[in-house]
């Protein structure tokens, strides 16, 4: 299959099912750029690239698990806004000789993802080359009427509450998690949100960013933090805790709220299929602080980091 076949299939695909047209959608697949209706709020937009042998090991997730990962870690940036995700554009760099089904494989779990979140896959570029598979996705969403929720906007005294156990993901989670986007327009209903992020690089380093954009500092509770199955069947030299703070790739929600609604979200754990935790405390000191059994030590925001 050549490059033009390729995007004849990929539009032959979205004709088949009429439920896919989409009235956001003017032009989508064919044509120099697709065109979309404005949305009637703030523009929302993030991009995502991902590498073979950095980001998955082709051989083990299979494409199509990576075309759901390319999608879902792209929407769960829109969930870390509370914001609607609308349409994507997908760029795929295949490995030259790698054959037809690892391109529409990879499709099918790009359209798994977009499907259960009404996302409209409008256009891209598709090449060949020598290395292994790279995919990149830029997606567009829609903040709230309420607006988009920043990383700044935490403030001393507000909790800092997280949506599901963290760690171990390098175990499948990172492959198949989903993301928060219905959890985090719940949140934003109910309540009142500071600030909040998804925690992508690891607990520690994306409260980090959090505190470094908010001017605060943070006391995370070692026993609160709720630590994944995975985490715990670990085996190596570092904790289950060590885990859950810098793993990454959990795309849980972390957010900030005031101690009123905080404790008002945990009596009535308003968010299916989610149990809300609070995990800490910001303060006006411009630190990070790890408190296990009343002994606080420094922490630093470690996580995963791409070395230049």
């Amino acid at each position: 299959m050549g490059e033009f076949e390729y995007i004849a299939w990929l539009r032959q695909q979205a004709r088949r099912e009429p439920a896919r047209v989409d009235p956001r959608v003017l032009v989508g697949i064919g044509d120099d750029t697709a065109v979309l209706h404005p949305p009637a709020h703030p523009l929302l937009v993030t991009t995502d690239m991902l590498l073979e042998g950095s980001h998955f090991v082709l051989s083990e997730a299979g494409p199509r698990r990576v075309g759901r990962k390319a999608l879902a870690v792209n929407l769960s940036d829109i969930a870390a806004m509370a914001g609607k995700p609308l349409a994507a554009v997908v760029s795929v760099g295949l490995p030259r000789g790698a054959g037809e089904s690892l391109a529409t494989e990879l499709y099918q779990g790009l359209r798994e993802m977009a499907d259960a979140f009404d996302t409209a896959l409008v256009g891209g570029d598709t090449n060949t080359w020598t290395g292994g598979l790279v995919i990149s996705v830029t997606l567009l969403g829609e903040a709230t009427s309420r607006g988009a929720v920043r990383r700044a906007g935490a403030k001393p005294g507000d909790w800092l509450l997280v949506t599901g156990p963290l760690g171990g993901s390098i175990r499948a989670r990172h492959l198949d998690f989903t993301p928060r986007v219905r959890e985090a327009l719940a949140l934003h209903a109910h309540t009142d949100l500071h600030a909040m992020i998804d925690i992508s690089d690891g607990l520690a380093a994306d409260v980090g960013h959090i505190c470094e954009e908010s001017a605060c500092g943070v006391v995370l509770r070692a026993d609160a933090i709720p630590i994944s199955d995975a985490a715990r069947q670990m085996a190596d030299t570092r904790t289950p805790l060590e885990h859950a703070l810098s793993d990454g790739e959990d795309f849980e929600l972390v957010f900030a709220v005031s101690p009123g609604d905080g404790r008002r979200l945990l009596e009535t754990q308003p968010v299916p299929g989610v149990t809300l935790v609070h995990i800490g405390e910001f303060t006006s000191r411009k630190e990070m602080v790890l408190d296990e059994a009343g002994k606080r030590t420094p922490l630093s925001p470690r996580g995963y980091v791409h070395q230049l």
